[in-house]
């Protein structure tokens, strides 16, 4: 059985992006979007320029710290599974989270966005927050079907709905 990456939220955060569950090299380094080929941090580069910082070449520590302060935390919908490999549809016996402490984690929370199908088909559970529930393109190398500028737009058109535009 894998274990899954505690919450990376705050008071402020605002909006939550939900993924699944962390891939074997997110896992490996104990890191949100470990893998080098996902699209997850170059997104949010691309949404928040922070020249003259490359936030894609920063360590964790400054990229959690970056995104935390700008309103933004992360999370993923399974506590833990059992996975051979990355890939969500090899994902076996998954235990949830525990999404409904998000109210008294961030108090400020105004929305939720799921970064992919599989985190997606908790939809139904987010929404019992009551808040605005978004599904977001996956950033997985596995998603060769968006080209990175879909993906961004996306992911750009829901900051903006929740005022996290620089």
């Amino acid at each position: 059985m894998l274990s899954g990456l505690p919450p990376l939220v705050s008071p402020q955060t605002r909006l939550l992006i939900l993924g699944s569950f962390p891939g074997v090299a997110s896992l490996a380094a104990r890191q949100y979007y470990g893998h080098p080929r996902n699209h997850f941090w170059p997104i949010l580069q691309a949404i928040w320029p922070s020249r003259p910082i490359d936030i894609c070449a920063s360590s964790y520590q400054i990229r959690s710290e970056w995104l935390l302060a700008r309103g933004l935390g992360l999370w993923d919908v399974y506590a833990s599974c059992e996975r051979e490999g990355s890939l969500d549809s090899s994902i076996r016996s998954p235990a949830l989270n525990d999404l409904d402490s998000l109210k008294v984690r961030c108090p400020d929370l105004a929305a939720i966005a799921h970064n992919g199908g599989e985190s997606f088909r908790h939809a139904a559970h987010t929404r019992r927050l009551g808040l605005p529930v978004y599904r977001l393109p996956s950033t997985s190398p596995a998603n060769a079907s968006w080209r990175f500028e879909r993906k961004l737009a996306a992911w750009r058109e829901v900051f903006m709905q929740h005022g996290l535009m620089d």
